[in-house]
């Protein structure tokens, strides 16, 4: 089964400090090839304790789209459980290169574990297992970031992760299942993260057939983001969904969310 499994939907420092929301990050299976995308606080868990059980072991790769501590807290720990403790050495980990650099977040040993490692930049292009994916541009976020398109025989998924607004930012994020982080429900120009009319925008632009919002800070969870989708899909002919934790997404069948 192709799928995509939100392992945690905090965004933002006080969600993830209080885990009124868990932050695991993602796993994507698609094409027999499975990948962690921001192993946050408690991916190894919530990957022992998911329904069915999620075998760190099983993964081809790690892809860090930045280095700050709400997705990448559990990068180690999972290369150490997908390579068996280092034991079987495995695995491709992707990662900007201030993630391996100065104060790294990816620590020396850990490296070891791996077959190899692989510097994400703009225009970047990667291969691992059976699908392909590009970092298309460099965000705007304080450290350096990428959000992903994802490819795979008949699927296309594109990731917006945590950014500032810019003008051309929906181009670079066309795929036919599109996940954004919405952390803010108004914006701040002083926080380098989206607000949910920034991310109405960019779903209007590019007309996904699915929309998947999460990565929530604490007053969009307030808001109860279920509704929010709710509006977007009436209001954009876009199916929208907001994550949950332990949320699972059936890949093979996005084709059937076609508003009429």
């Amino acid at each position: 089964m192709n799928k995509i499994k939100f392992l945690g939907t905090a965004g933002a420092r006080f969600v993830v400090m209080k885990q009124l929301r868990a932050s695991g990050g993602i796993w994507l299976t698609l094409d027999d090839t499975n990948l962690m995308i921001d192993p946050g606080p408690g991916s190894l868990v919530r990957c022992i304790s998911s329904k069915p059980k999620l075998n760190p072991m099983d993964l081809d790769g790690i892809i860090l789209t930045h280095r700050h501590i709400d997705h990448s807290n559990d990068i180690n720990i999972m290369m150490e459980a997908m390579t068996n403790g280092g034991f079987k050495k495995k695995g491709v980990v992707f990662a900007p290169k201030d993630a391996l650099e100065g104060d790294p977040v990816i620590l020396k040993y850990a490296r070891e574990h791996v077959e190899r490692i692989e510097i994400l930049k703009e225009k970047g292009k990667y291969e691992v297992g059976n699908i392909s994916f590009e970092t298309p541009i460099k965000l705007k976020h304080g450290v350096e970031t990428y959000g992903i398109n994802i490819r795979g025989k008949t699927s296309s998924i594109s990731l917006i992760t945590d950014t500032d607004y810019f003008s051309d930012l929906a181009s670079h994020f066309t795929g036919e299942i599109l996940i954004v982080n919405v952390v803010m429900l108004e914006d701040k120009s002083t926080i380098e993260h989206l607000c949910l009319q920034e991310v109405e925008q960019i779903i209007e632009i590019n007309k996904p057939r699915l929309a998947i919002l999460t990565h929530f800070g604490m007053n969009m969870v307030k808001a109860k983001p279920w509704e929010i989708a709710e509006k977007l899909t009436k209001k954009l002919g876009v199916k929208v969904i907001a994550a949950r934790d332990g949320m699972e997404v059936d890949i093979d069948q996005y084709k059937k969310f076609i508003i009429d």
